[in-house]
């Protein structure tokens, strides 16, 4: 069938425009990675599925300055990853600050080791430490959404990608004590740079996103004793009691979220902040930030942390 010249030229637009799109989808981590240097091959946690970097979720390309490690969890007798970070600075016979930082449901032990923190880490001194948590939904020990009846509630919809993966936020395959699994793992990769470095335990300090946010929230209250200061981003602590704040009242936290985070509600982090307020907290910052996301907060404000936390030991 003979095509008309005009249908033709057409057809072949639309073509074009459907290639430069899917190139200006690749070419920000080929970039990226191109500037990162050589590719680390990164491990997989059990019950990794995958996942397209960025706004928070899956992998991200490896910056060379990462070291990519594995560790037996004889729990599980397993051998999961993790990612560490150890700033020219750090000498072996002075203490060092540790942040430990904790991604967002279906990330990965790369997802908080964005160029800036690296960077940030590097000038402050810092050991940077991003645990798996034993896999990318196990909360940390932090209890997680539910919907009706005890079920996990319908899979968001995130308005760049649409429905979030089967699997994102629960799989048959997880084990039924999941929750408990992902804080000891996450507590065991502490202690594991806690013996291997000479670590400041007056300025060892955990941050963390989404669900990292909710479980940086969970762990602080937990264990107030391993943290001198704490930062959540966006956090998904829907499910975290905030009561639980009264039992660290002079603890720092720095909360930050964006008024435009339709994954979590800002909300959710208005009420923390109100918690924060009335209990009174002795040492307590809520930033929200105008047009921010779910996932552009994990960059937009970490100098913000890495400061805040620079201005608390214990």
């Amino acid at each position: 069938m003979k095509v008309p010249p005009m249908m033709l030229k057409a057809l072949i637009g639309v073509l074009a425009v459907g290639a430069c799109v899917r190139i200006a989808a690749v070419a920000p981590n080929a970039v990226a990675a191109q500037a990162a240097g050589p590719a680390q091959a990164v491990p997989a946690a059990p019950g990794t599925v995958a996942q397209a970097p960025g706004r928070g979720r899956g992998p991200q390309p490896v910056d060379p300055r990462v070291q990519i490690r594995m560790h037996h969890f004889a729990e599980t007798n397993q051998d999961i990853p993790y990612s560490l970070f150890v700033s020219s600075k750090v000498k072996k016979n002075k203490k060092a600050p540790l942040i430990v930082t904790l991604h967002g449901i279906g990330g990965t032990h790369t997802t908080m080791m964005r160029p800036n923190a690296i960077d940030l880490a590097e000038a402050g001194g810092y050991i940077l430490l991003a645990p798996m948590g034993y896999n990318p939904r196990g909360w940390y020990g932090a209890p997680p959404p539910r919907g009706r009846r005890g079920a996990p509630p319908a899979p968001p919809v995130d308005p760049a990608r649409g429905a979030l993966p089967p699997g994102l936020l629960s799989d048959p395959n997880d084990p039924p004590n999941l929750r408990e699994l992902s804080e000891r793992e996450t507590l065991e990769v502490v202690d594991l740079i806690r013996k291997e470095f000479k670590v400041d335990d007056d300025r060892t300090y955990l941050m963390g996103h989404s669900m990292g946010g909710a479980g940086t929230l969970y762990l602080a209250i937990k264990y107030p004793q391993r943290w001198a200061a704490a930062a959540a981003l966006a956090p998904a602590a829907f499910a975290v009691d905030r009561e639980g704040l009264s039992k660290i009242p002079k603890m720092p936290i720095m909360l930050v979220h964006g008024d435009m985070d339709t994954v979590v509600p800002v909300t959710v982090g208005r009420a923390w902040a109100e918690a924060m307020k009335s209990i009174p907290m002795k040492d307590y910052t809520y930033i929200e930030v105008p047009g921010g996301d779910h996932g552009t907060v994990i960059g937009s404000h970490q100098a913000e942390v890495f400061a805040f936390f620079a201005k608390h030991s214990r």
